[in-house]
């Protein structure tokens, strides 16, 4: 087995995720099976999602000038996100001008490190003038692209690839402190348990066998993993999006049109649970309108309006563990279309769940 020395030399960089609370427990369902269905699937975006982003720049006047990237480092970026969205996914992403039009807030704050916050936390950060995104280092090197890729993939919902329980790994944790505590990462031993020695949950993971070619999983030096033994001589990636990674994609945000949501009749979602869809709804006359959820089940409901730039959230709303429905009311515009979406978090065999649009 290859041992790490002090002589080697560590030039490569990392992710490295902010601590963020866990989020809310259903602790009081005492249902086991209930909670992890929840825990799972609420950092998903649903379908019908579009998810603006906006890059600090130099020819921008927003923000500290230390948030602000290259053109060269934007263009990394921005073909990284031109990458996940060639994957025709249930979701969507848009530039815009502003951070006050933005979800992803995206900075470039040399040594502060590289990270996202993941899935819909980017969307519960509601202070605009914050970022929910940085690149710590430029990205003109043979592992930038990579580096975009993998932060974006945080932005949708995934988590590190090495945590996952799956995996298996079994660390050497005297050697794995003493590479990340050194140059050029300087991490502190609890960001190292955070972002390499922490296996994250079952929910977490999504329950998927590990993948060692995720472009959600770090590149490893020999030495620092004791086991699976073929890792110990050290983990590369292949680099880019691995099949997995498309698969995983492809599962959380299918592809599809939206189906035409009828006032006053309710539609049965045929959801297995983490499932999302979407409907589409023009009303004839403006005025005010409440989509709901019918049937005992657990799911978030976002209501969006249909632009040229890409679907604008207007409302959205989850029941999990609570002893109600998922229910939007709006004001709505003639003949202006509107999309629905819906992810569903928990049901049983026996329950159904139905959505319908009714005037207010």
């Amino acid at each position: 087995m290859s041992v790490l020395t002090k002589n080697t030399v560590n030039e490569r960089r990392y992710c490295s995720q902010p601590r963020r609370e866990p989020p809310k427990q259903i602790s009081a369902l005492g249902d086991q099976t209930k909670t992890f269905a929840i825990i799972t699937s609420r950092k998903k975006w649903t379908a019908g999602t579009n998810l603006t982003y906006f890059c600090f720049s130099d020819r921008s006047e927003n923000g500290p000038d230390i948030w602000r990237g290259s053109d060269s480092d934007i263009a990394v970026v921005q073909s990284a996100f031109e990458r996940w969205m060639a994957l025709g996914l249930g979701i969507s992403f848009s530039k815009v001008d502003s951070p006050l039009e933005a979800v992803l807030r995206i900075g470039f704050q040399q040594g502060d490190g590289s990270w996202s916050l993941v899935g819909t936390d980017n969307r519960t950060e509601k202070d605009h003038g914050k970022r929910t995104m940085n690149f710590g280092w430029a990205l003109d090197n043979s592992y930038g692209e990579d580096t975009a890729l993998h932060e974006i993939g945080h932005a949708i919902g995934l988590e590190h690839e090495h945590q996952n329980m799956n995996a298996g790994i079994e660390w050497n944790e005297t050697a794995v402190m003493e590479y990340f505590r050194g140059e050029p990462n300087f991490w502190k031993d609890k960001d190292i348990e955070w972002n390499v020695l922490r296996k994250l949950s079952k929910a977490d993971t999504n329950g998927s066998a590990w993948d060692p070619n995720s472009i959600m999983e770090y590149w490893f030096e020999p030495g620092l993993i004791n086991k699976p033994e073929p890792y110990a001589d050290g983990l590369r990636p292949a680099g880019g999006l691995s099949s997995q990674d498309i698969e995983w994609a492809e599962t959380w945000f299918p592809r599809g049109h939206h189906a035409e949501l009828t006032l006053g009749k309710s539609k049965q979602l045929e959801l297995a649970v983490g499932e999302t869809t979407s409907f589409s709804f023009t009303p004839h006359k403006s005025g005010s309108y409440t989509v709901y959820t019918i049937g005992q089940s657990d799911s978030t409901l976002v209501l969006f309006e249909k632009t040229p730039q890409g679907n604008t959230q207007i409302a959205a709303d989850e029941d999990s563990g609570q002893e109600r429905n998922a229910q939007i009311k709006a004001d709505l515009k003639s003949g202006m279309e509107y999309v629905i979406g819906v992810r569903l978090h928990y049901k049983t065999e026996s329950q159904t769940l139905r959505l319908i649009i009714d005037e207010s």
